[in-house]
């Protein structure tokens, strides 16, 4: 039971809760009470249990580290799996500062490559960074699904950090370069999966399940994602043709149903000065912040400019926008 395949497995087998990937998973209430959020989007099994992390050294391969499972759910530790790969991590993003400033580094991983469940915020400017952690701290940047534990502790460290640990994170993401881990995959059936908290997995005994008018996004290795290596793999299952019409969406505005979105986000959607790229992000995490945006969720500094980009997108331009971004190269 060291390792979390096996307890998942375990969950699986007694059939404990949740059925394939159309679970309707909820928590009591929701940040803004928006009408029929797509529920996908926002993946959330309050009731999943984990196994008791244990104290015996995991490995994994291409690096020379070894950490605990008990380390991996230490909110207030972030496992350097590849100190190679990036600067020494300033104390807010390796330790945090207890009791309500879990360190950055845990939920987005050393490297800013965050999951589904979050944000990827490597690459990210500082300014934007800045700005996006004060929206937070005031109100003006919500959720429109449930209150799922993340956005209830990133709003809860976003409150209780300085200003100067602000500024440190934002200086030390900034710095990282954003890594292509998702592969994005046409398909009209999807491997079947229940959700672990909160992200999709694959269900031990195989099979699929129909796709239908959603994405599907779940680590390629979950025990790896879980003992948070940054250079975990992810697998987003889209409806076919979503691509191609994300593309045209993007490029041509669909006859005013949106904005083009390299006016704001660049040619290459990688950003542009304080506008964050958008290129080779998580779909599921795109989908849930134009909804978001659409239904007022977020409020801040920068929300009157997306307006006129989602007041118009159906669930499925969404879908497809998100499709055609985290194809691309971050």
């Amino acid at each position: 039971m060291h390792g979390y395949g096996l307890f998942a497995r375990c969950m699986v087998a007694a059939a404990l809760f949740l059925t394939g990937g159309a679970v309707l998973a909820q928590s009591g209430g929701a940040a803004t009470g928006a009408a029929n959020f797509p529920v996908w989007a926002y993946p959330w099994a309050p009731d999943f249990v984990v196994p008791t992390p244990t104290d015996e050294p995991q490995r994994l391969p291409g690096s020379n580290a070894a950490f605990s499972w008990v380390q991996a759910r230490d909110l207030f530790f972030a496992p350097s799996w590849h100190p190679e790969d990036h600067a020494a991590m300033p104390d807010v993003v390796a330790r945090g500062r207890k009791p309500d400033v879990r360190a950055c580094g845990s939920c987005h991983r050393a490297e800013g490559t965050g999951g589904p469940e979050n944000a990827g915020i490597a690459g990210l400017s500082a300014a934007y960074f800045v700005q996006q952690m004060a929206d937070f701290k005031s109100g003006a940047r919500k959720s429109s699904g449930p209150q799922r534990s993340s956005v209830l502790l990133m709003t809860a460290a976003a409150k209780a950090m300085t200003d100067d640990e602000v500024r440190a994170a934002a200086e030390y993401f900034s710095t990282l370069k954003p890594k292509r881990i998702i592969k994005v995959v046409e398909s009209d059936t999807v491997p079947k999966t229940y959700i672990a908290r909160l992200f999709f997995v694959k269900k031990p005994e195989g099979g699929s399940e129909p796709l239908g008018r959603r994405i599907v996004e779940m680590p390629d290795d979950v025990e790896h994602f879980e003992l948070r290596d940054s250079r975990s793999q992810f697998t987003a299952y889209v409806p076919v043709g979503s691509v191609a019409r994300g593309e045209a969406l993007a490029k041509t505005s669909g006859g005013g149903t949106t904005m083009q979105c390299a006016i704001c986000h660049g040619s290459d959607l990688k950003g542009v000065g304080p506008i964050p790229g958008i290129a080779g992000r998580s779909p599921s995490y795109i989908v849930r912040q134009l909804f978001d945006f659409k239904h007022g969720a977020r409020a801040g500094a920068g929300s009157a400019l997306m307006k006129p980009a989602v007041e118009k997108l159906s669930d499925d331009d969404m879908i497809a926008l998100a499709a055609y971004a985290a194809s691309l190269a971050p």
